[in-house]
């Protein structure tokens, strides 16, 4: 697949390669970090390490296809979300787990809603589904996790934890998954129901979006985990 030589104010193919370099850097960080923490912590660093490899090899095929023909399918996007946001939902999951038990039934549901979330997303993106239909129940599936988040057990254990550095490091990975994901279900709305959006434009959010979702994500927990492994040493 040919490339071409970027022009300056191509912002659009600048972010796709930004994308590949920082999601490239941040993988080999956290899972240099698992070397760095303590054995309750190497879990949760090296899932989210895997965030970012799964995320560094969608950027590499998708900032070629993008110089190539200027398109980017939703399908090459889905692909990467299908593994990145069901692992990041594993990593939450265990990093809370590493301060106090969880129920195996939890981690399921969690994992299954999250597919959920995703395919029914791409179901109406793509008109497999009523689009409406599909942003409803992506809607819907994104609330119940945040719900967990919240108010679940997840919720109780971080707020009964008397660690400052976990106790922050939840708060910024539950702003990230609240915030940082509500791009998408917008996007979404936009783009299919709100008279939709350029698709350099939509691709500049995209990729600046998954820039934080993914990469500020892991560093949260190799930040938090390395300052509770050095509290205990």
């Amino acid at each position: 697949m040919s490339t071409k030589l970027l022009q300056a104010t191509d912002i659009a193919s600048g972010t796709f390669s930004l994308l590949l370099v920082a999601t490239l850097a941040a993988t080999v960080l956290l899972l240099m970090g698992t070397g760095w923490v303590s054995k309750k912590w190497k879990l949760p660093v090296a899932l989210a390490g895997l965030v970012t490899l799964v995320s560094a090899l969608h950027y590499f095929e998708a900032s070629q296809l993008w110089q190539a023909s200027g398109q980017m399918p939703a399908i090459y996007r889905y692909i990467a979300w299908f593994v990145t946001m069901p692992l990041q939902v594993a990593t939450l999951y265990f990093f809370v787990g590493a301060m106090s038990s969880l129920s195996i039934w939890l981690f399921w549901r969690l994992l299954v809603v999250s597919v959920v979330m995703v395919l029914a997303r791409y179901l109406g993106e793509t008109n497999l589904m009523y689009p409406t239909l599909g942003f409803l129940i992506g809607l819907v599936a994104w609330l119940y996790i945040l719900g967990e988040v919240f108010f679940g057990r997840m919720g109780e254990v971080s707020a009964k934890s008397s660690n400052l550095s976990i106790h922050r490091g939840y708060f910024w990975l539950r702003l990230i998954v609240t915030v940082g994901w509500a791009v998408y279900p917008l996007c979404y709305f936009i783009a299919g129901f709100a008279g939709g959006v350029a698709e350099n434009k939509l691709n500049i959010v995209y990729n600046l979006a998954d820039l934080v979702n993914q990469i500020a994500f892991g560093l949260a927990i190799l930040t938090a985990a390395m300052k509770d492994s050095g509290s205990n040493r």
